[in-house]
């Protein structure tokens, strides 16, 4: 079972889940960031220094955030739109090499007949080899 774990894990695929999932931590810590520390307080001051994030409702003991939450949706959109341009970046390069990939072979009319010919000759071999006597 050890040694299928280690294959597993050293696949390809599951290396470059676990940059990506490093890489995307990082990159959430930079976009909660910008949010927090930049977009907010711009918005808090077109709304005339309202700071959002202290928003909240209280019922009875407890707090409602919905000002932290919007700022948390803020952030989700903003990491899912990043990842979206990136994703469609990246497959434009992918359709590219697809095309390349795909480029049909022009074959002249003379390469199919000789082709064509070459397989009449095999298969009377055959029929040839099948039809003898020893």
């Amino acid at each position: 079972m050890w040694n299928e774990f280690k294959q597993f894990a050293m696949k390809g695929n599951v290396i470059d889940l676990a940059v990506g999932v490093i890489i995307g931590g990082a990159f959430g810590k930079i976009v909660s960031s910008l949010v927090a520390d930049v977009i907010m307080p711009l918005i808090g001051l077109i709304t005339g220094g309202i700071d959002i994030k202290s928003h909240m409702i209280k019922v009875g003991d407890a707090k409602l955030m919905y000002g932290q939450f919007l700022q948390n949706v803020l952030d989700f959109f903003i990491v899912a739109f990043t990842i979206f341009l990136f994703i469609k970046f990246l497959n434009r390069f992918k359709k590219k090499e697809e095309v390349k990939e795909q480029a049909p072979v022009k074959v002249d009319r003379s390469e199919e007949l000789l082709a064509e010919i070459r397989d009449l000759l095999k298969e009377d071999k055959v029929f040839l080899r099948k039809n003898e006597t020893p």
